[in-house]
């Protein structure tokens, strides 16, 4: 995603939604292509990440067990995980697209209303990017953005329950029972852990 719009000072986030951020783009990251060495090493050496309610046990443990996965993994057959499980060959055995995921409305006019919603706040689809909008890492990555442009919490709220709740969690739920997912299990539990707080922080917001 792109805009024109002055991104704010990092700084002027508060520690709560700075770790908010950083985590939507951790799992976009994660999800957009294999990590590399550098990314395992990070992963591996950061905290855990905070969240603003007192049930964060779920989270904490996923992080570790994504952090000891990182210990133990090898790029090459990551990156070999990754192709298999959302490329394939002609088709991958999970689709990261998350319209086919969500069940209130036709996958096609699911993806109008993302488009809609993200025109009427100026967010295009960078023009190297060859990925739909309903991408999990695109869903992340706009979520992201509304965090750091410190955007109302009715907005924030609108685009998670919207698009992010609905089509991520039940994404995540396909990963994490997929026969080719190993590493990438991890990543899926994690990020479904990291939602479901969002959804109840959200919800007392």
């Amino acid at each position: 995603m792109s805009t024109a719009s002055h991104m704010p000072d990092g700084d002027q986030l508060s520690p709560e939604d700075r770790a908010r951020a950083n985590v939507y783009a951790l799992i976009g990251r994660l999800f957009y292509d294999a990590p590399d060495s550098n990314l395992f090493a990070q992963i591996c050496s950061e905290s855990e990440p905070e969240e603003g309610t007192s049930d964060s046990g779920a989270l904490k443990h996923a992080w570790r067990a994504l952090q000891e996965a990182c210990r133990g993994a090898y790029p090459v057959a990551i990156k070999q995980e990754y192709d298999t499980l959302f490329i394939g060959v002609g088709k991958g055995e999970v689709t990261p697209y998350t319209s086919g995921y969500v069940t209130q409305s036709a996958p096609d006019r699911h993806l109008v209303k993302l488009r809609e919603q993200l025109d009427a706040w100026g967010l295009a689809r960078s023009a190297s990017a060859f990925e739909v909008e309903d991408h999990v890492s695109g869903l992340c990555d706009v979520m992201r953005f509304l965090i750091e442009q410190q955007a109302s919490l009715v907005d924030q709220r609108l685009f998670f329950e919207h698009f992010v709740y609905p089509g991520v969690v039940p994404f995540c739920n396909t990963v994490i029972t997929a026969q080719s997912a190993g590493f990438y299990k991890q990543i899926a539990v994690f990020a479904k852990a990291f939602l479901e707080l969002e959804k109840a922080a959200l919800d007392m917001g």
